[in-house]
């Protein structure tokens, strides 16, 4: 969310800053609504001075024995015209308030240009990619071949976009979940949030889904949303307080469960799991000052990528292009892990920072100590990991030439001790 008085007071900054994300001058028409809802509360004011002018000579008058029907005529009439100018200057900012809405957050000074993700910046690699000895197979084709992960059943039961995962590759989802969670929270300072997954208009508009991207996310019979990411609620946390600024970086992490349309996906990813509309994700969630997000925006992207190196999965680290770039992001770093079945980088988490972009729509502040002013918290978000698209990692990256997976020591702990899947294992192990 922008704000108004910044804009006027930066207009060719701000059209700069739209014009880098591809998009046209808005200024001029905001400020015209700008200026319709200044006039009608100019004239509504001026009304509202007029008839105490009035109330005093219609005082007067009964003072003096005189008839002051004239007067409280004008004075009756006078209420309905602020009545009716205080409506106008509600329906004039209701329109900027939509207006400003529906705009995207401005890119930060080094986010590089582009119109689409060709123009996003890789900045680092991590691993090399395994030389297999046989041909690398999908996920899509291993996961079946084992007998533990069904696209058909899942689909009788919810329709496309979802999968049925058993035996020890449902339990390597959970044990991914868990290693990411005791990661972040007892290496890397998150405290762990067990949040609704259910939230109401105010939480997505907060973060910036609505309202713009209402199709992208599905809503229940009573209004109510199922959450695309936990960082709709984590980041709600916040909403509408204002925070010691002493007590800041707040960081949260969450596992859930996350739901999504996929209205824009038409013909992608139609096969396997990386595209569903119901899958697990470990989100990561910032609350910082302002002066602390760029630094923590670093930290949060190095924490998501632990839990690769952990794993010794091969990425790289791009910076997305303006014309990438989320909503509410100012800058964002996508992770892309190494798929040897499509032999290529995937996405695996995005980091981002949104400034105060979010905090100005949830109005969440903080104050620093013995001061009387507030300031907007910066917010962050990531991905700490998206756990299906790590198992699908794990998965490619794991296979060996008879069909099983290598479990990662990393996450043997959590597996009992199995070190590897294969078709002959039994769904109890």
């Amino acid at each position: 969310m922008h704000d108004i008085k910044w804009i006027r007071d930066n207009a060719q900054a701000f059209d700069g800053g739209l014009a880098r994300r591809g998009m046209a001058p808005v200024t001029p028409a905001l400020f015209a609504l700008d200026a319709r809802r200044r006039e009608a509360l100019a004239a509504a004011q001026a009304i509202q001075t007029e008839r105490k002018t009035l109330s005093r000579e219609i005082g007067q008058q009964k003072a003096r024995g005189e008839d002051a029907t004239a007067l409280l005529d004008r004075v009756a009439l006078s209420k309905q015209e602020q009545a009716a100018a205080e409506a106008g200057a509600r329906a004039a900012e209701a329109e900027l308030e939509a207006a400003l809405a529906a705009l995207p957050n401005l890119p930060a000074d080094d986010v590089p240009e582009g119109a689409d993700e060709t123009a996003n910046v890789e900045i680092r690699r991590w691993g090399a990619p395994r030389r297999l000895d046989f041909p690398a197979q999908e996920h899509f084709d291993l996961g079946p071949a084992l007998g533990l992960m069904d696209f058909d059943r899942a689909a009788k039961v919810a329709g496309a976009r979802f999968v049925v995962l058993s035996g020890p590759l449902a339990r390597l989802e959970r044990a991914l979940a868990s290693f990411m969670l005791d990661l972040h929270t007892q290496e890397f300072g998150y405290t762990e949030i067990s949040p609704p997954a259910l939230v109401r208009d105010e939480a997505v508009f907060g973060t910036g889904q609505l309202p713009k991207f209402g199709e992208d996310l599905f809503r229940t019979t009573d209004g109510r949303w199922l959450i695309p990411t936990a960082e709709v609620p984590l980041t709600n946390l916040v909403s509408g307080e204002i925070l010691d600024e002493e007590r800041l970086p707040l960081r949260f992490a969450a596992m859930t469960w996350c739901f999504r349309a996929e209205a824009g996906a038409a013909g992608k990813d139609t096969r396997g799991m990386i595209r569903q509309h119901q899958f697990t994700k470990v989100e990561m969630v910032s609350i910082t000052g302002p002066e602390g997000s760029d630094a923590e925006h670093e930290r949060m992207t190095g924490c998501a990528e632990a839990v690769l190196q952990r794993l010794d999965l091969p990425y790289r680290v791009v910076v997305l292009s303006t014309g990438d770039m989320g909503f509410s992001a100012r800058k964002t770093y996508d992770i892309e892990v190494w798929l040897p079945g499509q032999g290529r980088y995937r996405e695996i988490s995005s980091c981002s920072n949104c400034g105060d972009f979010q905090a100005r729509r949830m109005k969440a502040r903080c104050r620093r100590r013995g001061e009387k002013a507030t300031r907007f918290v910066h917010t962050l978000n990531g991905s700490g990991l998206a756990v299906g698209r790590t198992l699908i990692a794990i998965i490619e990256n794991y296979q060996e030439a008879d069909g099983s997976i290598t479990v990662p020591v990393a996450l043997r702990p959590y597996m009992n001790g199995l070190e590897a899947i294969r078709a002959d294992v039994s769904p109890s192990a």
